[in-house]
């Protein structure tokens, strides 16, 4: 037997990888797919995520920057050792003075037409610059209605211009001396305070966007043509690479995390990123649930179901045979026979049959309202995200669960999951205070393109929920309505109606419907959104619909509805399993 010469089979070298560099292994990568994600629930599919756009939205952590080079701490650091340099060297009064006596020495030359001189008085006693380009446009108009007044300085137009730039420095100037804190000694003229007070202002927008470079490793809002003036050519070729390292492993992030380029050079996201942002969506929610819970459910619950658990009970009628626990009801009928028995033979009060978990199905419909006013305050980013987490929740916990997310405008239309984040509220058409139109939907001539798109049809929502639970085998059957206000359409028969403000015939309509929903055992849980204009009689009307169909009111900020709506499904998922 020969031994071998080699301490292993394969030997791997890893030569793109230094552990100073960027980015670092053991890091999270950043969420690519959630600020994809987040860009298209603000804008649908009618704009696309550039690669600028991402790179912006993407927070990178900056521990994966330390060390990449040249070290930003010391570019900063330089900067403000320059700007302390300066406000150390210079005194600024002599630079007021300077341009006090230029914007006198110009104000006192003005020669203005007749009708103007108590104008020009009155602006150079209250120097202000507003006055002064009012009294040019004046003097303007009036050179061209008038013949030229002989008294007038024929050049009044360009001199009155040189009188603005000079109090323009003076005021320029003032804002220097009340901004910064000039401790030197050393004079300036107006022209020497004016570029020294250009430097300062560019170290102070170079230094903001190194600190805000710093927090996310986003080099590309360094403007490097002004840090040129400030640092070598060497180090502003290193800050460059690094920007193209960033940018490069941004691409193969984007491409890990689901999304793919197209011809534009614009993003578009795949089930791939679709799936990654409902995960983090779903731990975002669930890790703010008291640190008590150890997790989302309670535990095994005895009951009619397929999964069996360990312990068994005897045989009653009607178990099913698929649960009988072979080995002990075999054993208990040996034992009942006793030894030296060869007869086989088993009784009913031999068999054994598993307990089951109790695993009840829920059929829910999310009524999404896209009216409109949804786009007041982003409601409807919060019902996007809120109807993704629920379908992420139900895949992940509940796949037995029928969940249909259904969009709520002038017409209700039923939404497939993927289509979600592309959904948008209604465009307004109309601008009426008062609208009063009636429209036969069962003439062939007309079609929902020529409607209104932007009224709220409660409604049409409920009676296209209440068919699609209709169809759902089990008695846990819900709506979730979410919604900012009182309707304003609905249908009687063929012929929609379009009422604002709201009218007690759509309440009515839409009452009705809720009344059939809870005839057919369907519950409604109404999400109040807050906006701008609702009013008391927006919570009364949901009030109304849960106490005629024994359902809830439910008060849900925007911005936090997502949690809201899935805290309360797990709640009530809780209550129907105990």
């Amino acid at each position: 037997m020969t031994s071998r010469q080699t301490p292993g089979g394969l030997i791997h070298t890893y030569q793109g990888y230094d552990p100073r560099r960027f980015p670092s292994p053991t890091a999270p990568p950043p969420d690519v797919a959630g600020a994809a994600m987040e860009h298209q629930l603000l804008f649908g599919d009618s704009y696309r995520m550039s690669e600028d756009e991402l790179r912006d939205a993407v927070r990178i952590d900056p521990s994966q920057i330390a060390g990449l080079g040249p070290s930003l701490d010391a570019l900063i650091k330089m900067l403000e050792e320059r700007r302390a340099k300066i406000l150390a060297r210079y005194e600024t009064d002599s630079a007021w003075k300077d341009a006090d006596a230029r914007w006198t020495r110009e104000a006192e030359g003005l020669r203005a037409p007749k009708g103007l001189r108590d104008d020009l008085k009155r602006a150079v006693k209250q120097e202000q610059i507003a006055d002064l380009e009012s009294l040019w446009e004046a003097a303007e108009r009036r050179a061209r209605r008038e013949p030229r007044d002989p008294d007038a300085d024929p050049s009044f137009h360009g001199a009155l211009l040189r009188a603005i730039d000079r109090l323009g420095d003076r005021i320029e100037i003032e804002q220097l001396e009340s901004r910064y804190t000039f401790t030197g000694k050393e004079g300036m003229t107006a022209e020497q305070a004016l570029e020294v007070k250009q430097e300062l202002e560019t170290i102070d927008r170079l230094l903001e966007q190194l600190r805000e470079a710093q927090k996310d490793a986003k080099v590309g809002v360094i403007d490097l043509e002004e840090l040129k003036n400030f640092v070598d050519d060497a180090d502003i070729g290193r800050l460059q690479e690094f920007g193209r390292q960033i940018e490069e492993y941004l691409r193969e992030q984007a491409e890990l995390q689901g999304l793919e380029r197209d011809n534009a050079g614009n993003y578009t996201l795949t089930p791939k990123a679709h799936r990654l942002f409902q995960n983090t969506l779903l731990d975002q929610i669930f890790s703010e649930l008291e640190a008590a819970r150890s997790g989302r459910h309670r535990g095994p619950i005895e009951g009619e179901g397929v999964v069996e658990l360990p312990k068994t009970r005897g045989y009653e009628f009607g178990d099913a045979p698929t649960h009988i626990d072979l080995p002990q009801t075999v054993t208990n009928a040996a034992i009942r026979r006793g030894a030296g028995d060869d007869r086989a033979g088993v009784i009913a009060e031999d068999i054994e049959i598993h307990r089951t978990r109790n695993t009840p199905k829920c059929a829910t419909c999310l009524l999404v309202d896209m009216s409109g006013s949804m786009r007041q305050m982003g409601q409807y980013v919060a019902c996007k995200r809120m109807a993704i987490a629920m379908d992420g929740l139900l895949r992940s916990e509940y796949p037995g669960d029928f969940l249909q997310t259904i969009g709520v405008a002038t017409f209700a239309k039923a939404v497939r999951p993927g289509d979600v984040p592309s959904l948008l509220p209604k465009p307004v058409t109309i601008r009426d205070p008062v609208v009063r139109m009636r429209v036969d939907m069962s003439d062939p001539r007309v079609s929902e393109s020529m409607v209104h798109p932007h009224f709220t049809n409660i409604q049409h929502g409920l009676s296209l929920a209440r068919r699609c639970l209709a169809a759902q085998d089990t008695p846990n059957r819900q709506i979730f309505l979410i919604t900012d206000g009182l309707p304003t359409a609905h249908f009687e028969r063929e012929t929609l109606y379009l009422l604002y403000p709201p009218d007690a015939l759509t309440e009515e309509a839409t009452m009705r419907e809720a009344q059939a929903c809870a005839r057919d055992g369907i519950t409604i849980n109404f999400f109040l959104l807050p906006s701008w204009s609702q009013t008391s009689e927006d919570v009364a009307f949901a009030q109304r619909i849960a106490e005629r169909t024994n359902g809830r009111v439910l008060f849900a900020g925007g911005q936090d509805l997502d949690r809201f709506v899935v805290w309360d499904y797990v709640n009530r998922r809780r209550a129907i399993i105990g």
